[in-house]
């Protein structure tokens, strides 16, 4: 019996000492001020092993199956050199490796030539243009994404094919995508580069910690006082892209004793004109973060930023136009006095204002709770004329190819005056705007104004962050957000005029009041007139996500469940729409509902397979909601939730030289919808003819697709030189054909062409297909220099809905024209597709350290053989009938042929900096 008891006292003493787990754990901290750094990715190298420092720097590999013996543990954080501690794992013991140090990388400005493209890019191009996600792809390491944000943005290439509004951008938790639209406002916090340089990036669908997020990925921008480095920064730069100078300084106390910590930021960017002609850029940033510690467990922190902006905006032309006058050229501006003065200037001032309480329950259960509150105006002026001609230097009429194109016969005396008149102006005559004024009596018929919205919205949410064993950690949110929305058109000049009559001079009668609840109303500078209206709106959502980590397999499932109301109240009896202007529409009510889950098998520590697959529906946006909000209450017809399906496949392999990511996506968004406004000509249908006619085209029921695949590979050849490529290979495409609805204050009724043949015509919007291949050396005096060369086709144009639905073939009665030719219809609507290119770029700089300071410069030159490129482009609406537009591209330069974006010829961008 007691040789019985001895054995199982044994074999259970063994098996607990086998069952013992074996345990890496330490701290990461600040070699320069010894605090803690959180965020650290911390990997044992050549195994599966990855995990993150918490908010005070520490971490813990707990597990069975952690690899034994010589190991090599690696510390890899954005502004810090990269640190490799090798170490010795026995099976069954704790390793202590107490405090690990990193360094700041004085080289850290090469990370932030991403932001410098944002601003660049994405604030400086016209909400008509193909919107790029540079803007979320500043948080990854990830190397096909780096080439995404860094080098592919000056083209517009947008990853996948996705535009800004599939993806989310996250200020310390709330969500900064506008309701309105769907996209981020990159303005509200331009120029906050210093302010913005911890960021947590989550690709696509993948698991995220704050949101359910979207097809493009989610980043979240952390801007909290106590999670920046200690110490202050100034720095001038001078470029020749969107503004010529651009000069910043902040300062972060870091967390001082008695739990305070404070940061503040300031910068100026500003240019008379950039690239283009007449692009003037004024903008102006401020901000300013506290935090305080409550004891061990609270903290609470206040967050503002106020970044008011003013740029010219710049114009899309025929080709006609740019062969006369240049890539550079810009319609929208003349002179006034000698003194450049653009016509439509885009201004922003909407403060952000936020206040966020992190409370760590425990040491695995964590609690972020944020309010926030944003207000304030955007403003987009432009001209307005009343029985006045187009002051547009651009307008059809003021060009050699409506004298050439008459029908009368080509007037090749008048198409070599308005050749030589646009060759030596072409530009906004001021004088003779504010001579017309005058001469008609001071009532203006030229006048400046803005369209206005002023916004007011309130987010709140919650997120519980909770690790409930070594395994499983569960996430969840709470979200609410409500919007009110005025929006108006606000008179700004009335360019040497004393009145202006609040009427549509394009109606008679009633229809030409504006508001018929005062009619005939006189204004001045600073009225309201032609349109006034809100817009409300109001979401709930929650999320619930559990990630569950093992050595071999990684997985995750989410939930996401959201309302979204929207209604629009009238505050003008618009005479077009007596009886559906003024007072609330009817309420708009949509509750939509996701999935999506994911795996990683870790086939071994180099090699990493990863699933991503999702089912999501959104609610339409606000401004696809109502066909004609600035006139009528009236809402889109059959207007659905949205659907987006999609799953991706990655490949992934990495070693301390060599890492690479291979992928393959495929995407179907369903059941969209989308409104574009222009004027057409010959417009028919329901026996009804109309000539020319400012319309809302409605679009409803769009199905897109897009698939491809992504590569990215990086290696670092020797300590000091790194190879790098990226590939994108993409098809996006129509996948049914939509229906078709026109209205307009010019037809009694809708008018509804049926089918828009769309399916298999590409998605416009950048090329399609990008390919990279670079290098980069890193001299150990910390000196570097870089240069990548890059490809870019399958670019197409914006083709025209209307042009391929039954108005393009059918007469005024409805019946298709005699004289119809198919084939000459096919080679009419082939979709234009841009010529290939090569863009060089090339990018250095040096840094020197002194005592505690950090002096440095680093410069990039972009499109170094000023190669002359295509960024996009859109078929103009015009010409919307067949006979029309074969009348039309018969001549030798299109009246109305489509209207394109060139991108910069050689830029450059020199920063200088000092850190202290």
């Amino acid at each position: 019996m007691k040789k019985v008891v001895f054995f199982l006292t044994f074999l259970c003493c063994s098996i607990a000492a086998f069952a013992q787990q074996t345990t890496i754990m330490g701290k990461v901290v600040d070699a320069s001020n010894n605090e803690a750094l959180p965020d650290v990715e911390v990997t044992i190298e050549n195994t599966s092993f990855t995990i993150r420092t918490d908010a005070k720097g520490n971490f813990n590999f707990d597990a069975f199956k952690l690899p034994l013996g010589e190991q090599i543990i690696s510390l890899e954080k954005q502004g810090y050199s990269k640190r490799r501690y090798p170490v010795v794992v026995n099976e069954g013991s704790t390793l202590d490796l107490d405090v690990l140090e990193m360094e700041v990388d004085i080289n850290e400005e090469n990370f932030q030539i991403g932001t410098i493209s944002l601003s660049d890019n994405e604030l400086s191009s016209d909400e008509s243009t193909a919107d790029n996600l540079s803007g979320l792809l500043q948080a990854s390491r990830d190397v096909f994404l780096n080439a995404a944000s860094y080098d592919f943005s000056a083209t517009f290439f947008r990853p996948r094919g996705f535009n800004s509004e599939n993806g989310k951008v996250l200020i310390n938790g709330i969500e900064m995508n506008k309701m309105y639209n769907g996209r981020p406002q990159w303005s509200n916090w331009g120029g906050l580069n210093d302010a913005q340089r911890n960021q947590v990036f989550s690709m696509g669908m993948s698991a995220n910690d704050y949101n359910f997020g979207d097809l493009a990925g989610t980043t979240n921008i952390i801007m909290r006082a106590s999670q920046y480095r200690k110490g202050g920064r100034v720095s001038y730069a001078a470029s020749n892209r969107s503004y010529t100078g651009r000069v910043m300084a902040s300062y972060n106390t870091g967390l001082m004793k008695g739990g305070w910590a404070f940061s503040f930021l300031a910068s100026r960017r500003f240019a008379e004109e950039g690239y283009r002609e007449g692009s003037l850029y004024d903008a102006n940033s401020f901000f300013a973060s506290v935090e305080k510690q409550l004891g061990e467990n609270h903290s609470l922190n206040l967050t503002a930023f106020y970044t008011p902006n003013r740029r010219g905006k710049t114009s899309a032309s025929t080709q006609e136009v740019y062969d006369i006058k240049g890539r550079a050229y810009n319609s929208y501006w003349g002179k006034q006095d000698g003194e450049i003065r653009n016509s439509r200037v885009r201004e922003i001032e909407e403060p952000v204002i936020m206040l966020n309480h992190n409370w760590d329950i425990t040491d695995k259960t964590r609690l972020n709770t944020n309010i926030g509150y944003q207000f304030g105006k955007i403003g987009n002026s432009r001209l307005g004329y009343d029985n006045a001609p187009n002051p547009d230097p651009t307008y059809y009429q003021k060009l050699p190819s409506y004298n050439l194109a008459s029908p009368d016969g080509a007037d090749y005396s008048r198409a070599y005056l308005s050749l030589q008149e646009f060759q030596n102006d072409g530009q906004i005559d001021w004088e003779n705007l504010y001579r017309t004024n005058v001469n008609y009596g001071g009532t203006s018929r030229y006048y400046l104004y803005e369209d206005r919205n002023d916004d007011k919205q309130l987010m709140v949410n919650t997120i519980l962050t909770s690790a409930i064993n070594e395994h499983i950690v569960l996430n969840g949110k709470l979200g609410y957000k409500r919007l009110n929305s005025k929006n108006f058109a606000n008179m700004l000049d009335l360019l040497g005029g004393n009145e202006y009559l609040d009427v549509d001079t394009f109606n008679q009668g009633d229809a030409a009041q504006n508001n018929l609840n005062n009619p005939n109303r006189v204004l001045g500078e600073n009225d309201t007139f032609k349109y006034n209206y809100e817009l409300d709106a109001s979401v709930y959502n929650g999320f619930l996500q559990a990630q569950f980590k093992y050595n071999k397999v990684d997985f995750y499932v989410a939930g996401n469940i959201e309302n979204t109301t929207f209604q629009r109240n009238g505050l003008y009896k618009n005479g077009s729409y007596p009886e559906d202007s003024f007072g609330k529409s009817k309420k708009l009510d949509f509750t939509t509902y996701g999935a999506k889950l994911g795996a990683t098998y870790k086939m071994t520590g180099r090699h990493l397979l990863s699933l991503n697959a999702a089912y999501f529906s959104d609610a339409p946006t606000l401004r696809n909601s109502f066909s004609n909000s600035r006139q009528t209450n009236a809402t889109v017809g059959n207007l659905q939730k949205e659907v987006n399906k999609n799953i991706d496949l990655s490949y992934v392999f990495r070693t301390p030289i060599v890492k690479a990511r291979l992928t393959g996506y495929y995407t179907l968004m369903e059941d969209a919808t989308e409104i574009s406004f222009f004027y057409a000509d010959g417009i028919g249908g329901q026996g009804r003819e109309v000539s020319t006619a400012f319309v809302q085209e409605v679009l409803t029921d769009i199905d897109k697709k897009h698939m491809g695949a992504e590569l990215g590979i990086e290696a670092q050849v020797t300590p000091t030189i790194k190879l790098k490529g990226a590939a994108a290979f993409g098809q996006n495409t129509y996948n049914n054909n939509p229906n078709l609805t026109l209205t307009s204050d010019d037809f009694e009724e809708p008018i509804s062409l049926g089918k828009s043949y769309l399916k298999d015509y590409k998605i416009a919007g950048g090329p399609q297909q990008a390919y990279q291949i670079g290098f980069e050396y890193r001299d150990p005096d910390y000196w570097w220099i870089g240069a990548t060369s890059n490809f870019f086709s399958n670019a197409y144009v914006d083709v025209s809905p209307i042009t391929r639905s039954s108005n393009f073939y059918s007469d005024f009665d409805g019946v298709p024209y005699n004289d119809y030719d198919s084939n000459v219809a096919r080679k009419l609507l082939k979709q234009e597709q841009f010529d290939s290119y090569m863009l060089v770029n090339v990018v250095g700089g040096k840094s020197w350290r002194v005592d505690d300071y950090y002096i440095g410069f680093f410069a990039t030159i972009n499109n170094v053989f000023d190669k002359k490129y295509k960024t996009g482009g859109y078929e103009q609406g015009r010409s919307a009938s067949y006979r029309n537009l074969v009348d039309d591209s018969s001549n030798d330069k299109r009246v109305f042929g489509p209207k394109y974006w060139y991108g910069y010829g050689t830029t450059y961008y020199l920063n200088l900096y000092l850190r202290f």
